[in-house]
């Protein structure tokens, strides 16, 4: 028989075979899911982060659209959370021991506690009752709701619940749509337009002007002794130029920022120098900052 070096045809068994060792070997290397999943598209828009409903009611009472937005929580969550992907944190509770109770969500809203006696959580837990369609909302119509066991006791919110169960029950409210609004609209009530609303005063309107002021009074509180927002504006001078008083502001709570337990040293002073170096930047609007974002946030938590 003539033998040649071409090689014979494969029977459609071993055809088979063959095929189904190749697939194993693709599996083992790139894994199973990413051979028949779609590649994934381009990052998502800003607004995405937000219900239309949110973006809108942020658009009307501060001007603002949902990439500056999105960039302001951004800078706030690297010092809250050291994570820029703030959106996780919807369901997040614990009790840092700082005498506030629980911080809960986006903003660290409080239960209250000795060094916090008009916390913000309380608010929260009605205006997410208010959400849910109740007619007379009320914190206590809120803890029936979520099944958590609690009271008010004057002016605090007293959770008879362990951490686990409490946190627990805040921890699976992290896509409701109903927590999310009233998440938002607390914020808004307690920190955003005041903050807004002193910007304005002073004939300031950009993103990185009131993301500043924003994250001063969610940090120091926004009314009452000398580190609150209100404490600081009023030793920050009565410059009419946005960069100028701008820069004043930032020196004179980052004499402040670390001290009273408002952050872990030097975490505060970071904390200012994001939003002052964004300042020196000149990216006032927040728009296009994906890169400098990166740049200002990339610093040591401690």
């Amino acid at each position: 028989m003539h033998m040649s070096n071409a090689k014979p045809s494969k029977s459609p068994a071993r055809k088979l075979l063959a095929l189904l060792c190749c697939f194993t070997l693709l599996a083992s290397l790139f894994g199973a899911t990413a051979l028949f999943q779609p590649s994934k598209a381009a990052a998502a828009s800003p607004d995405e982060n937000f219900s239309p409903e949110t973006l809108q009611f942020l658009r009307d009472r501060t001007g603002l659209d949902g990439e500056q937005w999105n960039n302001i929580m951004k800078l706030i969550n690297k010092p809250e959370q050291d994570d820029l992907n703030w959106i996780k944190y919807y369901g997040y509770c614990e009790d840092i021991n700082d005498e506030r109770g629980y911080s809960i969500g986006i903003f660290g809203a409080t239960t209250g506690g000795p060094r916090d006696t008009h916390p913000d959580g309380p608010e929260l837990f009605k205006a997410y009752d208010a959400a849910k369609g109740a007619g007379n909302p009320s914190v206590e119509g809120a803890l029936k709701r979520l099944g958590i066991n609690g009271k008010m006791k004057g002016s605090i919110l007293e959770i008879k619940d362990s951490e686990k169960v409490f946190c627990g029950k805040i921890k699976k409210l992290q896509n409701d749509p109903a927590w999310r609004k009233a998440m938002w609209e607390t914020f808004y009530n307690v920190y955003i337009r005041y903050s807004v609303e002193q910007a304005r005063q002073r004939g300031f309107t950009s993103a990185l002007t009131i993301g500043s002021f924003v994250d001063t009074a969610l940090n120091q509180g926004a009314t009452g002794d000398s580190n609150t927002l209100q404490g600081l504006l009023a030793r920050s001078g009565s410059s009419t130029n946005e960069k100028t008083f701008l820069k004043k502001f930032h020196a004179k709570r980052t004499l402040v920022v670390d001290t009273n337990e408002y952050n872990q040293p030097p975490n505060g002073k970071n904390r200012v120098k994001q939003w002052d170096t964004l300042l020196d930047m000149g990216k006032m609007n927040l728009k296009n900052v994906d890169a400098e974002i990166a740049q200002v946030t990339n610093w040591e938590m401690k």
